[in-house]
C-alpha cells in the first residue's frame, strides 16, 4: 500500500486549514495520549465492553479501558499505522457481518491518480470505510474523508475521525457571512488536496443519508467545490474547474441496512408528526449499529471521471446521479420489497430470488413494527424504481 506523508505541503508557520484538516503524523502521539485520558471515551468503551463494572465501579472500569487503549496504540506513531489497526477491525467486520464484498470499476482508474470520489450515502461511517478498504486491498492510498461537524459533538469523536484522515465540513456556522467563509475555506482545502497534495477524497453526494433509498446529488455541493477556483480566476471556465477535481461517482449497495428500522422510524415521525426528534447520541448509535449489524452482500462500484464538457452544477449533479444509479447493484431484498408493496410487478426480477432470499427477507420484515413497514419497504423498493426511471425527483 502506498503511503503519502501527511506532513507534505504543510508548514508549521502557515497552516490555513488547521481547524478542519486531518491530523498529521507529528500530531498523532499527542492525540492518542489525549484519547487514553478522555473520560467520555473511556465511559463509552466501558459501557460497551464492561457494562457491569461500568455501572458498579466506573472509576475502576475507566482504568481498565485506559490501559486497553494505550496497549492497542502502543506502537502507533503515524496516521498510516493508525489506519492499519483499523484495517484489522475492518477485515473482521466484513468477515462477520457481510456475506460478500464486491468491488468493480476501481481497476479502470489510475493507481497513482488523485480523485474526488463523490458517493451515495447510506451509512455514516461505513460508506467511506468500504471505499478505504477497497483502496487498501488494491494497494492504493486511502482517502481523506469529508465529515459534517454535526457528527462531531464530542471531542473524542472529532479526534478519532481526524486521526482517520477525516476533514470537517461546516454545517453549524451561524449567519450567512460565516457560512460563506467556511465553505470558501472548505473549497480551497479540497482543491488543494486534489491538485497540490495529489491525495484522493471521499465525500457524500448530499447532506445526510438517503433514508428513503433515493440517491440524489445536491447541486449546491458542486457550487461549493468550484468556489476556490472561481475566487482564484474570475474568468474561469466551469468545465475546466470540474475536470481538475477529477470527480468520480461511487455507488455503494447494501443488501440489508442495519439502520433500516431507525430510518423508517424517522420517516414515519416526519410524515405523521411533522418532525423527528433525534436523541443526543443517536448518530453514534447509528455508527455502532452500522458496523455491528448484518448487511448481507455489499457492492461498491467506482465510476469514471466527470469530464470538462459540463456547463452547470445541475449538469454535473445529473451526471453523478446517472453513474451512481447505473452502478447501483439491486439485490433480492430490493425486488422483494417492491413485490411486498404491490407496485410495478413488471420490475420484480423473480428469477433472481431464491427461497432462502425470501425467507430471510420475510424474517426481517416480521421484526419491523407494523406502522413502520411502508417506510421500511420503500427504502429497499425505491432503488428498483429509480434505476428503471420510475421515480419523479
Amino acid at each position: 500500500m502506498t503511503h503519502h506523508n501527511n506532513a507534505t505541503n504543510a508548514s508549521t508557520e502557515t497552516d490555513p486549514w488547521a481547524d478542519i484538516r486531518p491530523f498529521m503524523d507529528h500530531e498523532v502521539a499527542d492525540v492518542l495520549a489525549r484519547l487514553s485520558r478522555d473520560n467520555e471515551l473511556l465511559d463509552a468503551l466501558t459501557r460497551f465492553r464492561l457494562p457491569r463494572m461500568a455501572r458498579w465501579a466506573p472509576s475502576l472500569a475507566r482504568v481498565f479501558a485506559s490501559r486497553a487503549v494505550r496497549r492497542e496504540v502502543k506502537d502507533v506513531t503515524t496516521v498510516y499505522e493508525f489506519q492499519m489497526r483499523i484495517a484489522h477491525y475492518m477485515e473482521r467486520m466484513i468477515r462477520t457481518t457481510t456475506d460478500a464484498f464486491e468491488v468493480t470499476g476501481l481497476d479502470k482508474l489510475d493507481a497513482n491518480g488523485a480523485y474526488l470520489f463523490i458517493g451515495n450515502h447510506r451509512d455514516i461511517s461505513l460508506d467511506p470505510a468500504f471505499v478505504n478498504y477497497a483502496l487498501y486491498q488494491a494497494n492504493r492510498d486511502t482517502v481523506r474523508i469529508a465529515i459534517g461537524d454535526n457528527l462531531l459533538k464530542k471531542p473524542y469523536v472529532t479526534d478519532l475521525m481526524r486521526l482517520n484522515k477525516s476533514f470537517i465540513v461546516p454545517r453549524s456556522a451561524r449567519g450567512k457571512r460565516a457560512m460563506l467563509a467556511a465553505y470558501q475555506q472548505l473549497s480551497a482545502y479540497i482543491r488543494h488536496t486534489i491538485t497540490e497534495d495529489q491525495h484522493s477524497i471521499w465525500m457524500a453526494q448530499r447532506e445526510g443519508r438517503a433514508k428513503n433509498g433515493i440517491d440524489h446529488t445536491e447541486p449546491a455541493i458542486i457550487k461549493m467545490l468550484i468556489m476556490a477556483r472561481r475566487a482564484a480566476e474570475r474568468d474561469m471556465v466551469f468545465g475546466e474547474a470540474i475536470a481538475e477535481l477529477k470527480l468520480v461517482p461511487v455507488s455503494i449497495s447494501y443488501e440489508y441496512d442495519p439502520c433500516d428500522v431507525q430510518k423508517a422510524q424517522e420517516l414515519h415521525d416526519i410524515d405523521t408528526q411533522g418532525s423527528y426528534a433525534k436523541s443526543e447520541f443517536e448518530d453514534i448509535r447509528s455508527i455502532v449499529a452500522g458496523i455491528t449489524g448484518s448487511k448481507g452482500r455489499v457492492r461498491l462500484h467506482f465510476g469514471t471521471p466527470v469530464g470538462s464538457d459540463m456547463a452547470t452544477p445541475d449538469e454535473v449533479a445529473a451526471e453523478i446521479d446517472r453513474q451512481v444509479i447505473g452502478g447501483y447493484r439491486l439485490f433480492p431484498s430490493h425486488y422483494l420489497a417492491l413485490e411486498a408493496l404491490g407496485e410495478a410487478p413488471e420490475l420484480v426480477a423473480r428469477k433472481a430470488i431464491t427461497r432462502q432470499d425470501r425467507e430471510r427477507f420475510n424474517a426481517r420484515l416480521a421484526e419491523v413494527p407494523e406502522p413502520l413497514r411502508p417506510y421500511w419497504l420503500a427504502q429497499y423498493a425505491n432503488p428498483v424504481k429509480h434505476k428503471a426511471g420510475r421515480l419523479s425527483l
